[in-house]
Formats: structure tokens, sequence, C-alpha cells
């Protein structure tokens, strides 16, 4: 495999991570502009309870994860072809 090649993979890798990073702040201000929207209700039932729960912060926070774990796993691999490449 090339150089330029293993860069390219180190660099799909990187994006993976802040992608999962940007993934997993989005789905937290989410999750707290719901809850104080709920706080400012007079029924607080459902901010008390958390039921029923919201499906978008927890599948962006699952997408978060796999897209940083992904990540990581492309760069370790770019490393590893690096340094075999050298050697």
């Amino acid at each position: 495999m090339a150089n330029i090649e293993i860069y390219i993979v180190m660099g799909m890798g990187i994006l993976f991570v802040f992608l999962g990073l940007l993934a997993m702040l989005w789905a937290s201000r989410e999750e707290k502009g719901y809850y104080n929207a709920l706080s400012r209700r007079r029924d607080l039932r459902e901010f008390l309870t958390r039921l029923p729960a919201r499906v978008e912060p927890a599948a962006l926070w699952t997408g978060g994860r796999i897209l940083i774990m992904v990540g990581l796993v492309l760069i370790v691999i770019s490393v590893v072809w690096l340094l075999l490449a050298y050697l």
C-alpha cells in the first residue's frame, strides 16, 4: 500500500472520530434543551419520570460511539501499516 493511501485511511479515521464527538455533543445539547423546555411546563410528570423516553438523543449517542470506535480502528490500522511500510 502506498504511503498516500495510508494517510488517507488515517484522515478518514480522524474524520470519523471528529464526527462521533460532534454527534455526541449534538445529543447532549438536544437532550438538555428538551428537558429545559419540559421544566418550564406546568405538568412535571414527564420531567420527573423522564417517560416517555426520547429516542433521538440516545440514537445520536449510540451513533457517536460507533463512529468513534470505527475511527479509532482506522487510525490503529493506518499506524500499523505505516510502521510496516518503514520496516
